[in-house]
């Protein structure tokens, strides 16, 4: 014990003499306090780590042992939520440090599953008094606190419009127009079959050049399994395509079509065929809103915009927000058909949108042409 205690002191003055700019001195002198159950000395050495660098992983670590080891439940599951926040994923960590990090997120999840329980009976009470209330932002906004559910913003990929606020999936009523869309599904159901008869015009809905980084979409580059028969394309009307559906063109005239030149709008009937999932993924800007109007659904089919989890029902619509990570899958042995169009986003002003209209033909002259985007 005495050599130790020596040992200790040695390394204090070594950190004493130096500038004390290394928080992994810190750390070592942490671990020596450590082994010697000096904690005032053990907790001193890790504030000092964190001091000159306050994300270091083995000293926030360090920090939560520590805070666990005194009882100190509340304070040891922030310490290591902190290092959790900090930490790479466990497979590109060194082996030493995952099984640390791995207790940290199991720590974390068994506090936030007892806060979660206590919230729940606490809360009862008042569930019951609005009974007859919408309270699912509420419940959402709880179970993210407690790690039941990720949190999902609005990210968009090209153009982001800033103060539009992040809406998973829009209140229907707030979409009137989308009635006679509605009533009209029948009509535009039957004039995709008898463009699907004709088997020509469907192209893949993910089509990247060599070269490009395909990321997600790698499965589904250039795949019939996802394919798309366009109506409006980058901003242009598909006349080939169009004048097979005039009851499907009419009534895509109600809705409120964004203006982007070379970008939008866009309409079409998408394909997802069996067995094939979309994988999560975010769109190109908030300025515009995308709406699936279902026409053919078979079971096991969902779509999830966020922590929103649906399935469509035939002959109704819905709008969402898309640049809000969202997925979709048909586990069906049965094609899946929607109508996708999109619609500028409610809350812009007719000058906000005059004013991105103009912008967007500005970029097409500053590039010399249409850069284009899909949904």
């Amino acid at each position: 014990l005495q050599g130790d205690m020596e040992t200790a002191r040695a390394a204090y003055q070594r950190l004493v003499d130096a500038d004390g700019s290394d928080p992994r001195q810190w750390i070592n002198l942490a671990l020596v306090c450590q082994r010697l159950r000096d904690e005032p000395g053990e907790e001193s050495a890790i504030q000092r780590a964190l001091k000159v660098d306050p994300m270091d992983l083995a000293a926030l670590l360090l920090r939560g042992k520590l805070l666990e080891r005194q009882g100190k439940r509340h304070e040891a599951a922030r310490a290591y939520g902190a290092a959790a926040s900090v930490s790479p994923p466990l497979d590109r960590l060194h082996p030493d440090l995952r099984p640390a990090v791995s207790h940290a997120m199991a720590y974390g999840q068994k506090y936030n599953d007892e806060c979660a329980a206590f919230l729940a009976q606490h809360l009862d009470a008042y569930y019951q008094t609005f009974a007859n209330e919408s309270l699912g932002r509420f419940r959402d906004s709880l179970d993210i606190m407690v790690g039941k559910k990720k949190r999902y913003d609005s990210r968009s990929e090209i153009y982001h419009f800033p103060r539009l606020a992040p809406i998973e999936f829009f209140d229907r009523v707030d979409f009137p127009w989308l009635d006679p869309i509605e009533a009209a599904t029948d009509e535009i159901r039957d004039e995709f079959i008898a463009v699907l008869g004709a088997e020509n015009g469907f192209t893949p809905y993910i089509s990247y050049p060599q070269g490009v980084p395909q990321n997600q979409f790698a499965e589904l580059n250039n795949s019939p399994r996802w394919s798309a028969f366009h109506l409006y394309k980058s901003g242009a009307r598909v006349d080939e395509n169009a004048v097979k559906c005039p009851k499907t063109m009419h009534a895509l005239d109600g809705a409120p079509k964004p203006d982007q030149p070379g970008r939008t709008p866009a309409a079409m009937f998408s394909l997802l065929k069996p067995k094939t999932r979309i994988p999560p993924h975010n769109g190109v800007t908030n300025t515009r809103l995308v709406t699936h109007l279902a026409l053919i659904i078979p079971e096991s089919c969902q779509f999830r915009v966020g922590n929103d989890v649906r399935q469509w029902i035939p002959g109704k619509a819905w709008v969402f927000d898309d640049t809000i990570e969202h997925e979709a899958r048909n586990d069906s042995d049965k094609l899946r058909v929607v109508l996708i169009f999109d619609i500028w986003h409610p809350h812009l002003t007719p000058p906000e949108r005059a004013m991105i209209t103009a912008m967007t033909a500005g970029l097409n002259a500053f590039q010399s042409s249409a850069a284009g985007f899909e949904l």
